[in-house]
């Protein structure tokens, strides 16, 4: 009996020892995500592309010489649950960088939790421009506010002809700032704008808004919300007959799943993405789509996720570069290499341009959209 708890003992204290060594040997990347929720199709799309990322890094030698480990948690498409798992990521995980938090809402409310703890954390979807002008210097963003892609849809102009347009979108942080970027930067082109609805996140019945939107004299709808609840607003759109242009923004549509979803009721639509997996040779690093492409099918991954999953993909690729230029997995360095890093992502070269107050800036990458159409269920990329 004794010589059985002697071996036991000494079993525990080898596995412990392993188990000791083996975290040394790992840098963790903390990533918030909206895994469940009126979010949860897009958060789960940015893991999956995030743990691709991981898994190219560890094969190739890690950072460092060590392995990378991300540990992932659901923020529910809640902001509380958001600044709730940023602080569990930094106290109790001790990641010493994180990505989220996909909604603009959701890493606003996580933001505050950088500060106080002095942990970075690259934006790898959120597009309100209140997220790198509020003074906090511990942001990174590589996706684009709201004000760039009000820019980028401009060069569109010419061929969706707009005269007068309506908004719908989303109640958060996200529509709102979209709705105001885009109606200054339309009204500088002389485009009149009329309705400004919006929906909340569950919401699922948006006759009201539509049948407003329809009695209006516009003739182009510009819509910004996640894609499952665009489903249901080009369904309901058709059923109500609106024949209007329908544009969407933010690039978490998602159009091959709209497609399957949508079916008839997206045909015609056009939608802002950045990255176009449709024609990787039109992408600024094409072989590194198409390995990301393969990738990303021969781990069984809808196809529909490609336009999303590649935020997680391009944010560990950024965050693990930064980690390498920092020489040590330190908050501080981290975020100081930050603004060293050149990487060559999806979406183009990554490297981060000062925005904010003066000595508070924070990060910003200023990324490519494509505007593509949808066109008897297939994807067409107009040229800009």
């Amino acid at each position: 009996m004794r010589n059985t708890t002697q071996i036991c003992t000494f079993v525990a204290s080898v596995l412990l020892a392993t188990s000791s060594i083996a975290n040394a040997d790992v840098i963790k990347i903390g990533v918030n995500q909206p895994l469940t929720g009126p979010f949860a199709a897009s958060g789960n799309y940015i893991v999956e592309g995030a743990e691709l990322a991981a898994k190219e890094i560890n094969e190739n030698g890690g950072v460092l010489g060590e392995q990378i480990e991300l540990v992932i948690e659901d923020n529910k498409s809640n902001p509380t649950e958001a600044a709730a798992v940023a602080e569990k990521l930094i106290v109790s995980d001790k990641v010493p960088v994180m990505m989220g938090a996909w909604g603009s809402s959701l890493t606003l409310a996580a933001m505050p939790k950088l500060m106080q703890y002095e942990v970075p954390m690259l934006v790898e979807t959120s597009s309100s421009s209140k997220i790198t002008r509020q003074g906090n210097p511990y942001v990174f963003r590589i996706s684009p506010p709201s004000w760039v892609e009000a820019q980028l849809f401009k060069t569109y102009l010419p061929q969706l002809n707009i005269k007068k347009v309506d908004f719908l979108a989303i109640n958060n942080d996200w529509g709102i700032g979209t709705i105001n970027d885009f109606s200054e930067a339309l009204g500088k082109e002389g485009i009149e704008v009329g309705l400004k609805e919006m929906m909340d996140q569950g919401a699922q019945d948006l006759s009201a808004q539509l049948s407003k939107i329809k009695a209006s004299d516009s003739d182009t709808i510009i819509v910004t919300t996640a894609v499952e609840q665009l489903t249901l607003l080009l369904k309901q759109a058709a059923s109500l007959g609106i024949t209007k242009q329908i544009v969407t923004t933010g690039g978490s549509q998602n159009p091959d799943q709209l497609i399957d979803q949508a079916g008839s009721a997206a045909n015609g639509t056009s939608h802002m993405v950045f990255f176009a997996p449709w024609k990787p040779e039109m992408t600024a690093h094409p072989d590194q789509a198409e390995a990301f492409i393969k990738a990303w099918e021969d781990a069984g991954y809808a196809k529909a996720g490609l336009t999303e999953s590649y935020r997680g993909y391009d944010g560990i690729k950024v965050i693990a570069a930064a980690i390498e230029k920092a020489g040590k997995a330190d908050p501080a360095a981290i975020k100081d290499a930050m603004w060293e890093v050149e990487v060559p992502a999806l979406n183009g070269m990554v490297s981060f341009t000062k925005d904010g107050p003066e000595g508070r800036e924070s990060g910003q990458y200023m990324t490519n959209g494509t505007l593509i159409k949808i066109v008897d269920g297939k994807i067409e990329i107009p040229k800009s």
